[in-house]
Formats: structure tokens, C-alpha cells, sequence
């Protein structure tokens, strides 16, 4: 029995990047011995134990066999007599399959390291087509590092494109992935990549139609959506915003993707279809609902939070009340921020200023100062018709809000 640290965290020492997990495989051992030696069984698809002191997860070596389409059509096979690396060999990428045992020493078998001084995502064999993650993994990957994928390894992305194994992905992995990937240091790299290989048009074909479709010059120097959507994530992701606001930056202009190129540049009632397009979406790929709302938010009021300089009162008031601002505040937070990227996600405007997040948040304090319990019990006093109360309450409140907002802002 020998042990094996193995993967990321190898990987990311050798990078010189902070590791926080560490996964092992066991060479030479069975599952009665470990559990004999104190370990405790987890895997429900092959052998994994949480170490008896560490919790640390460590797996029986083990080899993959493909039965069927999706990236759970697979046959493991354990026992003592798998190698180190013929475990190895049944990984993606060259960089996730070095290993380094007991005594610190590297052992890696498809020139792993090679691969990451050279900045390359490179598969080890032609069984990377076998599971479709590995094409949402190997772009992710090139989100998080910057390195480029080997021309080899984009020619069988794009077969496994071609040959429908990617539609084999399920929903909840495929958010799971695209969720990682808007996390990364650089996000647009991930929808780069999944595009050159054809597979953005397959998963996320919302976001591919905006390449090519042009803007106004005077409003967006770098004219095409699909570009200024990427520079918007690398905004987000360059404020450490959080990932509904990176979801919320990604797919804030959906709608541009369907405007009729007889009217472009202009893009005319592309928030509302921007709406429609993203619930389809959020509904086809699972995003949970508080990412989804928010994002929904961004899509219809990302005009108007532009505008915000030159907005009356009553029509803030109307959209911090669409918003549902009062009870969640936070959100609010997030959907301004959102719009501050899309604001800044154009060349040259990363250091401008943008004035209008800041006026919406002093209207946002200003109307909270208004007292509603008070003029709840004032008007409860005043009228006797229990059926106008509501009414009469919900729209004191309003004009109780716009006239603090309009004396906050003039």
C-alpha cells in the first residue's frame, strides 16, 4: 500500500498558488483494509475514504471504462493491482495527473509539469472525449490560469461538439461549471474557449448570438455585444463582486443578441426581450432563483439605472419599489453594481466615474428614512373602512418616499 498526493493540489504547489485541499490515491490496498486501518468509506461510484484523523479524501487507484453517453457513463474499476499511472492516465488534462509521494518526490508521467511552464492545457489521451465535462473544465481551467489550449486538445473539444456528446450534459452540471468559471481571475477566457470550440452555441446559445452584433459607436468604442458582455464579467471579476452580479454582467444584454440587423447599431426594447431570453435560460441550465432574480433585475433596469441623473423622483421611487429594495437591500447593492460594470465594461472606461450608482444609493437612503410604521397607526387612526386602509397606506408611503428622495436629490 502506497500513498499518493495527487492532482490540483500538485499542481498548484507547483504554480506556487495557495492549497487549500489535498486528494490522494492509494496504490496497492482494498476497500476492507482501508476501512481495517481506521478509514472511512464516502464514494457512492468508486472507492473513497476520509482519512481516520485528517478527514482528507483518498481514493483506490483506479481505471474508467466508457459504457454509455454523458459524463456518468462510465465503468470504474478498482483494485490493488491498478498502477499509479494507469490512475494518472484516466485524468483530463497533462497538469491535473502529476503525483508526488511519501518522500516529495514528482512523478509525472505525461509531462505535466512541461505543460504548465509552457502556460498549455494539453489532454493525455483520445479517452478525453469520453466525458463531456472535460470541455467546460479545460475552458474553465483557462479562465482560472490564462493558459491556452493545445491545438490537439481544441480539435477533439470540437468533435465532442460535433458529435452531440456535449448535449449529453446535464443542467445542474452544467451551471456548476459555468458558476467556477464566472468565479475565475478572468472569465471571459472560459466563454472564449467554449466558443472556439463551437460549444457555447450548443450550451449557452443566448450568449454566443451577441458576437458579432454591432452597438452604438458613440456609446460602446468596442462596438461588438459580445465583446463588451466578456469585458463586463472581467469587470466583475476584477471587483471581486459576487457571482450573481457576474451572472447578472453576463447576461444583462441578451436581448441585442435577437434585435434584426436592419436596425442595428440600435437596439431598441432589447431589455425586454433580454428578460424573456434569460428566464428560458436560468429555467434550461438550473441557476438558482437568487441568482436568476437578480440577473432578471440587471436585464429589465440596467437602462434606466444609466439614466439615473436625469430620472424623476417618482420614477426611482417606482424602480427601487420593483426591485423590492426596502426588504432586500443587499440585492439592491448587488443590481447597482451590476450596472456599474456594465458601465465600465467598455475600453477606457474602467476609471471613469459613474455618478449615477451613487445618486440611486442617496435616493435609496432617503427613502428609508420614511417612517411606514407611523403612517400605518396615523392613517389606521384616520380611517374607519378597514377595506381602503391598505390602499390608502401603500400610496401615503409612496409619496412620503418621493418627496424625501426629491429633496435628497435637488
Amino acid at each position: 500500500m502506497k500513498t499518493y498526493l495527487v492532482g490540483g493540489s500538485v499542481r498548484d504547489e507547483i504554480l506556487g498558488l495557495p492549497v487549500t485541499d489535498h486528494d490522494y490515491v492509494v496504490v496497492g490496498s482494498s476497500p476492507d483494509e482501508m476501512m481495517q486501518l481506521g478509514y472511512r468509506p464516502v464514494g457512492k461510484d468508486f472507492p473513497v475514504f476520509l482519512h481516520p484523523q485528517s478527514q482528507e479524501q483518498y481514493a483506490l487507484a483506479r481505471t474508467e471504462r466508457k459504457i454509455s453517453r454523458g459524463y456518468k457513463g462510465f465503468e470504474v474499476y478498482a483494485s490493488p493491482e491498478v498502477t499509479l499511472q494507469e490512475d494518472l492516465a484516466r485524468r483530463d488534462l497533462t497538469i491535473n495527473s502529476i503525483a508526488k509521494d511519501q518522500d516529495g518526490n514528482i512523478i509525472d508521467p505525461f509531462n505535466g509539469v512541461a505543460d504548465l511552464e509552457a502556460g498549455l492545457l494539453r489532454h493525455i489521451s483520445p479517452a478525453f472525449t469520453e466525458d463531456p465535462v472535460r470541455v467546460l473544465r479545460t475552458a474553465r481551467f483557462s479562465a482560472r490560469f490564462g493558459f491556452r489550449v493545445a491545438p490537439e486538445t481544441l480539435a477533439l473539444m470540437n468533435e465532442m461538439v460535433h458529435n452531440g456528446e456535449v448535449d449529453a450534459l446535464v443542467p445542474e452540471r452544467l451551471w456548476q461549471e459555468f458558476a467556477r468559471g464566472l468565479m475565475e481571475h478572468k472569465p471571459s477566457r472560459m466563454f472564449y474557449a467554449l466558443r472556439e470550440c463551437g460549444a457555447l452555441t450548443r450550451i449557452m446559445p443566448e450568449v454566443d448570438a451577441l458576437f458579432g452584433v454591432p452597438q452604438p459607436a458613440q456609446y460602446h468604442p468596442e462596438i461588438d455585444t459580445g465583446v463588451h458582455v466578456m469585458m463586463v464579467i472581467d469587470f466583475a471579476a476584477l471587483r471581486n463582486y459576487s457571482l450573481s452580479v457576474r451572472f447578472a454582467s453576463l447576461t444583462h444584454d441578451l436581448g441585442k443578441g435577437t434585435t434584426p440587423p436592419e436596425e442595428w447599431p440600435r437596439h431598441i426594447g432589447h431589455e425586454a426581450r433580454s428578460v424573456e431570453l434569460l428566464r428560458g435560460l436560468c429555467e434550461r441550465i438550473r441557476v438558482p432563483n437568487d441568482v436568476r432574480d437578480l440577473a432578471l433585475l440587471v436585464a429589465r433596469y440596467h437602462g434606466d439605472v444609466h439614466r439615473a441623473m436625469e430620472l424623476r423622483p417618482a420614477t426611482i421611487a417606482g424602480m427601487m419599489q420593483a426591485a423590492d429594495a426596502y426588504r432586500k437591500p443587499e440585492r439592491f447593492e448587488e443590481f447597482l453594481q451590476a450596472c456599474a460594470c456594465d458601465f465600465h465594461g467598455r475600453p477606457g472606461y474602467a476609471e471613469k466615474s459613474y455618478p449615477q450608482a451613487e445618486r440611486l444609493r442617496e435616493a435609496f437612503t432617503a427613502a428609508k428614512s420614511v417612517d411606514a410604521g407611523a403612517i400605518a397607526a396615523e392613517l389606521t387612526r384616520a380611517i374607519s373602512d378597514p377595506g381602503r386602509l391598505p390602499a390608502a397606506i401603500r400610496t401615503k408611503v409612496i409619496e412620503a418616499r418621493i418627496a424625501e428622495i426629491k429633496t435628497r436629490l435637488t
